[in-house]
């Protein structure tokens, strides 16, 4: 019987596809802490209280990034390069989405506008990430291997989506709310279409890895049209809707330290 478990295991228990899926992510990660490592060096004066929250965000990324690493090496396994077609995080810039990578390399202070474009493209792609790591832990919170790294990367993807619900809401009352809600559907629209098509580019390769049937194939790129069809009708909603976070000041704290 098809099922997301069984599609994942499948997957984790394939020496080549788990390589695959871990450099994807270890790569989309990678990118992340880059990104947030210059935003905060850019941060404009009258927001340099968020610049430690904004390095935090991109030492988690990086954490992040370690721990894919670490579970390749557990099984003998270097990373392989990431297909085009499969890397997100690029996409997403391509669509202009998010700050760009050469405004990013500069050394031009950003303006406010610059940190609602960040943090709008961030509420988006967080909350797509705390889901998916959801999903993941309630498949492998007891996995020997993957149980503890997912666990890790989950809390800290909330910890994410919290703080960029408490930053657009404190500069939607300061005067910025029809800006942040334009691009936060903006955001919504392109992560939802990228998302699919990543999904359908992830799914080609992993499908020829592990000789999956053309019927099985079909069934699933059927499941990634419908859901594309219901986020872009209906769930799209929840991307762009702000509301006060039970975790407060959730990027506050300390780091925590990657599995080794």
């Amino acid at each position: 019987m098809l099922s997301t478990k069984s599609l994942f295991r499948e997957i984790v228990d394939n020496d080549e596809s788990f390589r695959l899926l871990c450099s994807i992510a270890a790569g989309g990660e990678a990118q992340g802490g880059w990104e947030n490592a210059r935003i905060a060096a850019l941060v404009p004066p009258g927001e340099r209280e968020l610049a430690p929250k904004i390095a935090r965000h991109g030492a988690d990324e990086d954490k992040h990034g370690r721990i894919f690493h670490a579970l390749l090496g557990k099984r003998g396994l270097a990373a392989v390069e990431v297909p085009a077609e499969t890397d997100y995080t690029m996409l997403l810039e391509r669509r202009g989405i998010g700050l760009s990578h050469e405004r990013l390399k500069t050394e031009r202070p950003l303006t406010v506008r610059d940190i609602i474009t960040y943090l709008a493209h961030s509420r988006v792609t967080e909350q797509r990430a705390s889901e998916q790591m959801r999903l993941l832990l309630r498949h492998f919170a007891d996995h020997p291997d993957l149980g503890r790294a997912v666990r890790m990367i989950s809390e800290d993807e909330d910890n994410h989506l919290a703080y960029c619900h408490e930053e657009l809401l404190r500069l939607s009352r300061a005067g910025h709310e029809r800006a942040i809600l334009r691009t936060l559907h903006e955001c919504a629209r392109a992560e939802i279409r990228i998302h699919r098509d990543v999904s359908l580019a992830v799914m080609r390769h992993m499908g020829r890895i592990l000789g999956w049937s053309r019927a099985k194939g079909a069934v699933l790129a059927a499941g990634i049209h419908t859901a594309y069809a219901y986020e872009l009708l209906i769930g799209r909603r929840r991307m762009v809707a702000l509301r006060t976070p039970e975790r407060r000041n959730a990027l506050g704290g300390p780091t925590t330290i990657p599995v080794a």
